[in-house]
């Protein structure tokens, strides 16, 4: 089952990464070629600039949920004042916001001094970060998710190259649903509420 879920993930990652490419040119019998709604809100990412821009528009974008899935808060996208900011609005005007987040590997957490955890530890009511599960399936990837709509997705989190769709509700609530379960499976690390920063 969990290979279907796979599957099915990287369907839906295949299908973000045509519809950059699809022909705009009228397809067989000069009708228009049918797209998918969304299609023309696509972002193929191939630099850290890039990835950049698109996770801090996502974010921005947010009304009530925002979901990270990242092995370490890489400090080049969370830790990046820009990115501060759009999270402590989102937190502090919005009611009932909750932003969420997945740490694959969160040793480097741990030992370096992050801006991102210690807005957490003070806003702890809205944010909260979580270990993945020891028997949680672990992933390359890396992902932020707006609500059940916005998603940027790279497929390795060592490399910059991914996707970004401001409107992609179908990618955007299956990515999201193998976040909840993950999430539902790890327990809520006391460590990086507690950790002394520096």
């Amino acid at each position: 089952m969990a290979i279907t879920g796979e599957l099915d993930l990287n369907g839906a990652l295949a299908q973000l990464a045509n519809a950059r490419y699809a022909p705009e040119s009228a397809g067989p019998g000069g009708t228009a070629p049918v797209t998918r709604q969304g299609a023309e809100t696509l972002t193929v990412l191939t630099s850290l600039a890039e990835v950049r821009a698109a996770v801090n528009e996502i974010a921005a974008t947010a009304q009530r949920l925002i979901s990270i899935y990242t092995p370490d808060l890489e400090p080049d996208l969370f830790d990046q004042t820009a990115f501060l900011e759009i999270i402590k609005h989102f937190v502090l005007t919005r009611s009932f916001s909750k932003v969420r987040v997945l740490l694959a590997e969160p040793t480097r957490v741990m030992r370096d001094s992050n801006r991102f955890v210690a807005m957490g530890r003070r806003l702890s009511s809205c944010i909260d970060i979580r270990y993945v599960a020891a028997q949680a399936p672990q992933r390359a990837s890396a992902y932020l998710i707006a609500d059940d709509r916005a998603i940027v997705y790279r497929m390795r989190a060592d490399s910059w190259d991914g996707v970004a769709d401001i409107n992609n509700p179908v990618a955007a609530r299956l990515y999201l649903q193998e976040f909840d379960q993950v999430w539902n499976a790890s327990a809520v690390e006391r460590g990086l509420r507690t950790a002394r920063r520096g």
